[in-house]
């Protein structure tokens, strides 16, 4: 959607079919990825007009032959990573380009970000570039599946918030292949955290406000157990650090 602002929004609205709060997901968890140094897209609420939904067909969603118009009011917002104008997105590269990305590094920080916020869903990046540029950027998109989705429960799993393919992790060789996000995640300030409640529109998430609170809770006691949980996805089966060294004293 392109909105007042002049920007084009992928919008997410309150009654699509995943659950309410994937936006109070997609604003918290985007925000803190953009809070440590991640590249990701720029998070937004939206007010969409009743009469632009009335007005405008698509927006409608099918579900066994039904179809029922989303609802109008406060939405989430992911701003386009580049405009379509400017150039080109895509959410594949094959692997013989991905050594065209400029910033394959931010791979290793996201991964402990997902481990931090339980990302449910496997991660999901736009890999973009300018006109006739060759190398590409890579932007994290689609936060929603953080905090295991509606349920705002942590059941961590070795696999669970990690890319599809393992070539975006050989840049890993060790802990500092983390930095400097897993030392900003260790010592994330919990006035930062708490900020953040006030930038959540309540209907996102029920106007439970104890339930957000207890959210923010876990939050700050996760931050010292995502090395456990990088460590958890390295032992795994899929063995995806194929580049990491031990360092024997």
């Amino acid at each position: 959607m392109r909105c007042a602002d002049g920007f084009y929004y992928v919008v997410k609205f309150k009654n699509n079919p995943q659950h309410p709060r994937v936006l109070a997901n997609d604003m918290i968890a985007t925000r803190l990825a953009e809070l440590i140094g991640l590249p990701v897209a720029v998070p937004a609420v939206i007010n969409v007009d009743p009469w632009l939904i009335a007005n405008t067909p698509a927006l409608r969603i099918e579900r066994c032959g039904n179809k029922t118009a989303f609802a109008p009011g406060l939405s989430f917002g992911s701003r386009y990573v580049i405009s379509p104008t400017e150039g080109q997105v895509y959410d594949y590269l094959p692997a013989t380009m991905i050594l065209r990305v400029r910033n394959i590094r931010d791979f290793a920080g996201v991964l402990a970000f997902d481990k931090w916020t339980c990302n449910a869903d496997g991660r999901q990046a736009a890999f973009w570039k300018k006109g006739r540029e060759r190398e590409f950027h890579a932007s994290f998109i689609d936060q929603g599946y953080c905090f295991n989705a509606g349920e705002w429960r942590f059941p961590d799993a070795p696999l669970r918030g990690v890319f599809g393919r393992n070539d975006v992790y050989a840049c890993i060789t060790g802990w500092q292949s983390f930095e400097p996000w897993l030392h900003r995640i260790e010592s994330f300030p919990e006035t930062s955290i708490w900020a953040l409640a006030e930038e959540i529109p309540p209907e996102w998430y029920g106007e439970r406000s104890e339930e957000l609170e207890r959210l923010f809770k876990t939050l700050l006691e996760r931050r010292s157990h995502v090395r456990e949980l990088i460590l958890s996805f390295k032992n795994s089966s899929r063995m995806p650090f194929v580049n990491w060294k031990e360092v024997v004293n």
